[in-house]
């Protein structure tokens, strides 16, 4: 769980720090809401693509039990 407290961390500071940086810069409400809707899509594709990592690596985890629970039963079976 600390990699995934971690990742959740950089997110909310990557959040906090282009809000900031979007909101005090000199540009109209127009501009300004452009910029946050074009970063709000970059932070969904980046969280996405960082789930699909952890589902992956989730799934490679559970194929590895379940073998080594075949491996293991199957010495009780003989």
């Amino acid at each position: 769980m600390g990699k995934a407290k971690i990742t959740v961390g950089a997110i909310i500071g990557a959040i906090a720090g282009i809000a900031a940086g979007v909101l005090t810069a000199p540009k109209s409400g127009k501009e300004t809401r452009s910029d946050i809707k074009e970063k709000a899509a970059e932070l969904k594709d980046d969280a996405s693509k960082k789930a699909e990592d952890a589902k992956a690596k989730v799934d490679e985890s559970v194929d590895a039990a379940k073998a080594k629970v075949d491996e293991v039963k199957g010495r009780f079976d003989k």
